[in-house]
C-alpha cells in the first residue's frame, strides 16, 4: 500500500490528468481481479474520486441532483464520465468483497448496513446513467452486482431487504433499449426468477405468481417482435425463448400445483400412490402429476418444477420436520410431488412415455442432473418422506458411484451423513437395512452399488450399547472433516445441525458425570461413560476442523464441557 501510494504522489504531476485517471482505475481494476479489494478501493478508485472534493456518500443516497452535480459537473456527454461511473460502481463491488471476506454470514448488523447501502448507491448510480443508451453497458452490469448480493442477503434470510433491489434491477432491463434484445434475455428471466423467489420467501406466493406471469407475457411479446423481423427460425434464440419460459412456468407452477388442490377440497381426495408400489401403473398417476405433463415438457423439465414447488427457504435439511401448514390437501400434494419426482428419478416416466430404458441421472446437460438428484434426496429427508428417501438414495448412490469429481464425493458424505441421522433422529422409521431388491431398475441392481449403499445402514442398525450409533456418526463426520480436500466437506449447515444433534445426546449423559463430584474416574469406567467423552472429543474436533466454530455460541459451551471433564479427571 506505501508503494503504490509513493508511485501516485511520485507520478501525479509529471503526468497528464487523462492519462494519470486512467491508470490509476486501470490499476484498481486489476487489483480488485486478484481480490486485492481493499488495496484497490483506498489507493485507486477513492483516490480517483478525490478529484470531485471530500464526498460523504451516505449524505447524497437520495439526492439525485447532488449526486449529479458532485460527480458529473460537465454533464454526461463529458469525455471522463463513463470512467467515473465505471469506478463508482466498482467502489461498490470492493466495499461488498470487503465484508464477504471479513462477514460472509452477515452475523454483524453493521456488515448487513453495509451490503444494503452498497445496493442503494448501486441503484443511484444505475437512476443516473439509464437516461444514456450508450451507458447501457453499465446497466447490465449493475444489474448483475445487484443480483449476486441480493442472492446473498437471501440466503442469510433477508428476502424482505432486497426485494425492492431485485425489482429495479428488472426495471431497469425493461427500461433499456439496447437490453431488450433476445442476446440478454435469459439474463432478464434470472432477474425475473429472482423477484418471483423473493416473493416466496416473504410468504408472498400469489405476488411471486402474479410476477412470474407479467414475465411471461413480457418474454412472449419478445416472441412475437423477434418473429415479426426475422423470417429465419435459429435454433439458438428458440433456446433461448424456451429456457425463459421454463424459468418463468416453474415459478407459476411453485404456488399453483397447491392452490388448485385448495381450491378442489370438496372433491374426492385420490389415495396416496406407494412409490414401491406404482410400477405398474399409468403415468401421470396423479392430478399433480398431470399438471407437470400439461405444463412442461420432458423429465428434466418436470423435475426442475418439482424441486421448485418442494423447496422453501424456511426449511434446512435438519432437523427433519413435517409440512407446514398441517393440510391434508397440501400434504397430498406434497406427497405426489415426491412419488412423481421418485418416478422420474427411476426412469420410468420415460420409459413409458418414449419406450425407451434411460437412466436418467446425469452430469451434463442432458436428464436430471446430479445436483437436482441429490436435492431430491435432501429435501425427501427433510419431509419425513421415508419411503422415497430410502428408494431415491438407491437410485442416487449409484450415480454417485460412479463419478470422480470431488463435488460427488461431497455429495456422498452429506447423504451418508442423513442416513445416520435417521436411524437416530427416527429409529422407529428405519426397520431394515438396505436392499436393493424391491428395486425394479437395472442400474440399481449393480453388486458395487448394492454394497456401498448397505455400508450406509448396517452398522447403525445394529442393537446394544445406546452410544453405538451416535459414536458411528461421530466417527464418520471426524472421518469426513479430517480430509485436507475443503472441497469435500460437507456444507457447514448439516455439519452444524449434525454436531448440535451428537452435543444434545451428549450433554445429556456428561452431565450425570459432572455431578458425580470428584469420582470421576470410577465413575466414567463403571458406567462406560467414556464412549461420551471420546464423542464429545471428536465434537470439539470436528468444529476445530471445519471452522464452524465462530457461528454459534454452543460451541464455546462444548468446548468449556470437555475441558472441565478433562481437568477432573486428571485430578482424580
Amino acid at each position: 500500500a506505501n508503494t503504490l501510494f509513493n508511485i501516485w504522489v511520485k507520478y501525479k504531476p509529471r503526468l497528464p490528468e487523462w492519462y494519470y485517471n486512467e491508470r490509476l482505475v486501470k490499476v484498481g481494476d486489476t487489483l480488485a481481479q486478484i481480490k486485492e479489494y481493499k488495496l484497490a478501493l483506498i489507493q485507486c478508485y477513492e483516490r480517483y474520486l478525490q478529484q470531485f472534493a471530500s464526498v460523504n456518500f451516505d449524505d447524497m443516497m437520495g439526492d439525485v441532483h447532488h449526486f449529479t452535480s458532485t460527480f458529473f459537473p460537465n454533464g454526461f456527454r463529458d469525455k471522463n464520465a463513463a470512467l467515473t461511473f465505471h469506478v463508482l460502481q466498482a467502489r461498490n463491488v470492493c466495499i461488498y468483497k470487503m465484508v464477504c471476506s471479513s462477514d460472509r454470514n452477515l452475523q454483524n448488523q453493521e456488515s448487513l448496513q453495509t451490503c444494503l447501502s452498497v445496493l442503494t448507491s448501486l441503484q443511484l448510480t444505475m437512476q443516473v446513467a439509464l437516461p444514456q443508451e450508450n451507458l447501457c453497458w453499465l446497466i447490465y452490469n449493475g444489474t448483475i452486482h445487484i443480483y449476486t448480493i441480493c442472492r446473498h442477503l437471501m440466503m442469510m434470510g433477508h428476502s424482505a431487504k432486497v426485494l425492492e433491489y431485485l425489482l429495479w434491477a428488472s426495471m431497469c432491463m425493461e427500461s433499456s433499449i439496447p437490453l431488450l434484445s433476445v442476446h440478454y434475455l435469459t439474463w432478464r428471466a434470472t432477474l425475473y426468477t429472482a423477484v418471483s423467489q423473493c416473493y416466496f420467501d416473504c410468504q408472498a406466493g400469489i405476488h411471486g405468481e402474479v410476477f412470474a406471469r407479467r414475465g411471461l407475457i413480457k418474454i412472449d411479446e419478445l416472441k412475437q417482435l423477434e418473429n415479426i423481423s426475422s423470417s429465419l427460425e435459429n435454433s439458438e434464440t428458440e433456446k433461448i425463448f424456451k429456457e425463459a419460459t421454463l424459468k418463468m412456468s416453474v415459478m407459476i407452477f411453485k404456488r399453483a400445483v397447491y392452490e388448485s388442490r385448495r381450491k378442489s377440497k370438496s372433491l374426492r381426495r385420490e389415495s396416496k400412490v406407494n412409490p414401491r408400489k406404482a410400477v405398474n401403473l399409468s403415468w401421470p398417476r396423479t392430478t399433480t402429476e398431470r399438471l407437470l405433463v400439461e405444463m412442461f415438457d420432458g423429465a428434466a423439465a418436470q423435475f426442475l418444477a418439482i424441486l421448485e414447488a418442494l423447496s422453501d427457504s424456511s426449511r434446512n435439511v435438519l432437523p427433519p420436520h413435517p409440512p407446514v401448514p398441517d393440510e391434508i390437501e397440501i400434504r397430498d400434494v406434497i406427497s405426489e410431488l415426491f412419488s412423481a419426482g421418485l418416478e422420474i428419478l427411476s426412469g420410468n416416466s420415460l420409459k413409458r412415455q418414449k419406450g425407451e430404458n434411460i437412466f436418467v441421472i446425469t452430469a451434463g446437460e442432458k436428464g436430471v442432473s446430479g445436483d437436482a438428484a441429490v436435492k431430491f434426496v435432501k429435501l425427501s429427508f427433510s419431509y419425513e418422506e421415508w419411503d422415497v428417501f430410502d428408494s431415491a438414495l438407491e437410485f442416487v448412490v449409484n450415480f454417485l458411484q460412479a463419478q470422480d469429481d470431488p463435488i460427488w464425493k461431497k455429495a456422498a458424505l452429506e447423504l451418508k451423513l442423513l442416513t445416520l441421522m435417521q436411524c437416530l433422529v427416527f429409529p422407529g422409521k428405519v426397520k431394515r437395512s438396505f436392499s436393493v431388491s424391491d428395486d425394479n431398475s437395472k442400474e440399481a441392481s449393480t453388486p458395487q452399488g448394492s454394497e456401498k449403499t448397505q455400508t450406509f445402514r448396517k452398522d447403525s442398525l445394529k442393537p446394544g450399547d445406546p452410544s453405538h450409533d451416535f459414536m458411528i456418526l461421530a466417527r464418520t463426520v471426524f472421518s469426513c472433516v479430517s480430509t485436507s480436500k475443503q472441497n469435500v466437506h460437507p456444507d457447514k449447515e448439516i455439519l452444524v445441525d449434525v454436531v448440535m444433534c451428537l452435543w444434545q445426546k451428549c450433554k445429556t449423559e456428561l452431565q450425570q458425570i459432572q455431578t458425580s463430584g470428584s469420582d470421576y474416574l470410577e465413575y466414567i469406567h463403571e458406567h462406560k461413560a467414556y464412549q461420551w467423552v471420546h464423542i464429545l472429543w471428536m465434537i470439539n474436533e470436528i468444529i476445530e476442523k471445519s471452522s464452524i466454530g465462530n457461528s454459534h455460541v454452543m460451541f464455546a459451551e462444548i468446548t468449556l464441557c470437555l475441558t472441565t471433564i478433562l481437568e477432573n479427571v486428571a485430578d482424580s
